[in-house]
């Protein structure tokens, strides 16, 4: 059994990347591919094992997947977003809509898309 989450596989297709977790379930990123632009469409941790560092490693993969494509990447989701306002050196690698604003409108899009996601749920 896994006792260092940092220790899990990450594997993708070309869809989603993904983790299998201890018991069996799934963290995930779903993402798509526009015209050489990842786009990061959702991402879910089962919520036994959020605050874990596991949603910010899918991430990391991702990154590494588009910079060894040549991609640059499109946040969508909300998690995506805020990991974009979290670690503000790896903007280079967004589109140029993204890369380029500000911390109070990336902050308002994250807000707007969490309340969408939150909205879908109930």
């Amino acid at each position: 059994m896994v006792k260092n989450y940092m220790e899990l596989e990450i594997k993708h297709t070309s869809r989603v990347i993904y983790t299998v977790l201890p018991d069996n379930s799934k963290a995930f990123i779903r993402y798509r591919i526009v015209d050489h632009v990842m786009e990061l469409l959702e991402t879910y941790t089962p919520p036994q094992h959020r605050g874990r560092g596991i949603a910010r490693k899918l991430m990391d993969y991702a990154i590494k997947l588009a910079q060894e494509n040549n991609w640059l990447i499109k946040p969508i989701c909300s998690y995506s977003i805020y990991y974009f306002i979290k670690n503000k050196e790896k903007r280079k690698l967004l589109t140029p809509e993204f890369k380029n604003m500000s911390d109070d409108k990336l902050k308002k899009i994250f807000e707007e898309r969490l309340h969408e996601e939150q909205q879908k749920q109930t």
